[in-house]
């Protein structure tokens, strides 16, 4: 009996045993997915954030990338870039507006319409995707909305129709590539019109609404995706996930292609540069101010910037640099100011929110510049009213005591007198006038090692004595 017990927990520990091991490896076996947040304004940083996590995906053979959005819009260019990549992507890309209370305004409704899935979380938004919210640039910035009349359509520039109908178009391809509302997306364009997740989801906007990303990945278990490598069967009900954050690369980029920070770099780089060549040899600001300098327009290159307002930040510097060697009496400090401020403010060419340089930073900065500047003149000024010091311009007003005087035999003209410390020969200003021994003497002119001297009457020794 005992020998049939044993033999019957012995069984039962191997099946419990084969079981836990096929359990772990089908969840080993079932491929991840991949959530890759995307909050914020899309830039440059968050861009190259995108495409390298769903490079990484494809590398490591994910089923399904999640792109959990919350973003007010962003720069076309960056925009574009995460689109291609999605389009590109081997793996299917479901696009999560997510948590409550996000929105995918401007550039998210784009990346929303190109995903494989469209999907929002309760209490989220989606739409105003007008150009004007894209960054896109241009001479004009218009008001946008369904109220806009037929008389203010036709005043609108050659270049803003232009950026609308692209606009237009773009959206109106990504809908018919993933079979979504085309009307709607070309209103969300033209007339700036949003949508909650319920209304979404009724006008075919989205594919789905969840509450989070457990929930989503529930729905979606079984669902048949067809990418750019082909027809994909999704299992993601008990698939591992794999969260990724932005690494230093991405934190850098981000830092640097802040409008503010690539304004301070550069200017950090300009006064490095000026006061290596105005001090050779220092090299710490010359090494320091060229890689600013570099990392600065490395980052303004990236943004939507107006050539203008760069080439009045220059003309400010550069003039805030002349005021320091020449007597304009604060004319050319004053106009490099005004020069730079309002460089700063003209600098980034887009109304996305993000991406400006806030009134405050340009105040600051012109007025610690301007500081700066008046301060450096104002010590030049001082210094060049000094008298000098070193050099044969240095014994001019110099005070001795004569010594001696030369035997007739010689040259009655002349004799020695102690200047500074050293014998020095002199001659009188006057001729015939050589102070006798122990006469405190001025010194007014000097040719070679011989000093030109006169008398110092005893008014002026009470005053400086």
């Amino acid at each position: 009996m005992r020998t049939n017990l044993a033999d019957w927990l012995w069984n039962c520990a191997r099946a419990l045993l084969a079981a836990l091991l096929l359990v772990t490896s089908a969840h080993a076996a079932t491929p991840p997915v991949v959530v890759i947040p995307l909050k914020g304004a899309i830039g440059p940083a968050s861009a190259d954030f995108v495409v390298r996590s769903l490079a990484r995906a494809a590398d490591e053979h994910a089923q399904l990338a999640v792109l959990e959005l919350d973003t007010p819009g962003g720069l076309d260019l960056s925009m574009r870039s995460i689109i291609q990549a999605i389009l590109a992507s081997p793996v299917p890309v479901a696009t999560f507006i997510a948590p409550s209370g996000a929105r995918a305004a401007s550039a998210g409704t784009y990346i929303t319409y190109a995903s494989h899935i469209a999907a929002m979380a309760p209490g989220t938004n989606i739409g105003a995707a007008s150009p004007v919210q894209l960054g896109m640039g241009g001479p004009e910035r218009e008001p946008t909305g369904a109220s806009k009349s037929a008389s203010g359509a036709e005043a609108q520039s050659t270049e803003t129709r232009k950026q609308m109908q692209d606009a237009a178009a773009y959206i109106r391809g990504l809908a018919q590539l993933r079979g979504r509302n085309v009307q709607w997306g070309e209103r969300a364009v033209r007339e700036a019109v949003a949508l909650s997740a319920t209304e979404a989801l009724e006008q075919k906007v989205i594919d789905l609404t969840a509450a989070d990303i457990p929930d989503l990945l529930a729905k979606l278990d079984g669902r048949h995706v067809t990418t750019a490598s082909g027809a994909h069967v999704l299992a993601t009900k008990n698939a591992p996930l794999v969260v990724l954050q932005p690494d230093w690369r991405s934190r850098f980029l981000a830092t640097i292609t802040d409008p503010s920070v690539a304004l301070i770099l550069m200017m950090i780089g300009m006064y490095g540069l000026f006061f290596e060549f105005a001090n050779p040899g220092m090299v710490l600001p010359g090494v320091a101010g060229a890689i600013c300098l570099l990392v600065g327009l490395f980052a303004l290159q990236l943004l939507p910037i107006n050539f203008v307002g760069l080439g009045l930040i220059v003309l400010g510097l550069g003039f805030l640099v002349a005021e320091m060697f020449l007597p304009t009496f604060g004319s050319l400090g004053i106009g490099g100011v005004i020069a730079f401020a309002i460089g700063a403010l003209m600098l980034i060419d887009t109304d996305v929110p993000g991406f400006g340089v806030p009134i405050g930073v340009v105040v600051g900065l012109a007025l610690f510049t301007a500081l700066f500047v008046f301060t450096v003149s104002g010590v030049a000024l001082k210094a060049r009213r000094r008298p000098v010091v070193s050099g044969g311009e240095a014994m001019l007003g110099s005070v001795g005591v004569m010594l001696t005087r030369d035997d007739a035999a010689h040259d009655p003209a002349s004799g020695w007198a102690r200047v500074q410390g050293e014998r020095w020969r002199v001659r009188p200003a006057r001729p015939d006038a050589l102070p006798v021994e122990g006469v405190r003497v001025r010194v007014i002119s000097r040719h070679g090692l011989t000093l030109t001297v006169e008398p110092l009457d005893v008014d002026r020794d009470i005053g400086r004595s």
